[in-house]
């Protein structure tokens, strides 16, 4: 069986692969193609629209955390995922697509609809579907776990015919766009993993509110601004000063009206911002370029004034004191890199020991 060939693109630990046919001979590409699809997405028929022709895909993912976004750019193809695919698939998976090029093909669970560029539209991976354009085209989506999503199946399902309908729909048809077209660069950013939550957030919203629209109900609503909310205090979290008054006017709602919100979710507004800060200042000690940074500093920059209660609050969350997680994620950085090393060393003497063995013609 062809092993596809792809380039792995690396920011500390986290990346994305990209496979490009055109580094490919003709004979390889399609088997190529079939392989890297099924690790990019699930598993599903890859048909090309001309086999025999000249068959140009590329394939990109970027992990995100919990969600990951992925980009497909081909000549005429056609994803057909079958009934038995659907049943032995053990991580069903959700995706919010925007087309980029050409108009696609979508039909599953009987309904059928046509995408045009820069429409948005729901796959249901867990189920049948077949998806297709003709000529050169072009998807990209982000991608999430259904246990992520935190929705029934029905209510998943019956917003897919539905997104149009919510309020929400512009807002995540560009934001999706938005993920696509800066993927390489979001996926290494510090606060990656956060980003990728704040999408989940946002998608469980487009899918509560079109799943809803015939009239949503008020919880749903105060729903989707808590989502709004919690993406807002996500973008601002090294801004000291982010307070309930600001985050409140922000969304042109009273604190009263916003304490309310948060209290029907459970959620304690000032210690969920400090634990999003924590995960924050943990991600940016964890990397291997900022480790030249103070705890001083990093705190500082997460919102602590007083490094010594970022200290005692990490550790109570984390079990370790934020020197401690600096200092051990230095020292697996280390210890991966001279894993890599080792490795492609003794490939390279492989290597110039099977031209020193090789017969002369």
């Amino acid at each position: 069986m062809h092993r596809c060939r792809l380039t792995v693109h690396t920011g500390a630990e986290r990346m994305g692969f990209v496979l490009d046919t055109a580094d490919l001979p003709p004979g390889e590409r399609i088997d190529a193609v079939h392989a890297a699809m099924m690790e990019a997405s699930v598993p599903s028929h890859v048909i090309h629209e001309n086999p025999g022709g000249d068959v140009r895909t590329r394939l990109e993912v970027w992990d995100l955390g919990a969600a990951n976004v992925f980009v497909a750019r081909s000549s005429g193809l056609r994803l057909l995922r079958t009934a038995k695919q659907a049943r032995q698939d053990a991580a069903p998976v959700v995706a919010l697509s925007v087309q980029l090029r050409a108009d696609g093909r979508h039909e599953q669970l009987g309904h059928q609809q046509t995408v045009p560029p820069g429409a948005l539209m729901m796959a249901d991976l867990s189920s049948p579907y077949d998806f297709s354009w003709s000529g050169d085209g072009a998807a990209g989506c982000i991608q999430i776990p259904f246990q992520q999503v935190g929705l029934p199946i029905d209510v998943i399902r019956r917003a897919a015919v539905n997104l149009r309908d919510s309020p929400l729909y512009g807002l995540m048809t560009d934001h999706v766009a938005h993920l696509v077209r800066e993927a390489p660069s979001l996926s290494v950013d510090p606060a990656a993993h956060l980003l990728g939550r704040g999408s989940i957030e946002l998608a469980r919203a487009l899918l509560a509110s079109a799943a809803h629209a015939e009239p949503r109900a008020r919880d749903v609503l105060d729903e989707t601004l808590l989502t709004q909310i919690r993406a807002y205090c996500r973008r601002h979290l090294v801004d000291p000063d982010l307070r309930p008054a600001v985050i409140a006017a922000a969304h042109n709602i009273s604190v009263r009206h916003l304490y309310k919100i948060c209290a029907q979710a459970d959620v304690s507004l000032e210690q969920w911002i400090i634990g999003e800060r924590l995960r924050g200042a943990r991600e940016e000690l964890r990397r291997p370029e900022h480790r030249h940074r103070t705890i001083a500093m990093v705190a500082s920059r997460w919102g602590f004034s007083d490094p010594t209660h970022f200290t005692r609050r990490f550790r109570r969350l984390y079990g370790v004191t934020p020197r401690e997680w600096q200092r051990q994620s230095a020292e697996q950085h280390r210890s991966g890199e001279q894993h890599r090393s080792g490795e492609q060393h003794r490939s390279g003497e492989q290597h110039r020991s099977g031209e020193q063995t090789a017969p002369r013609p």
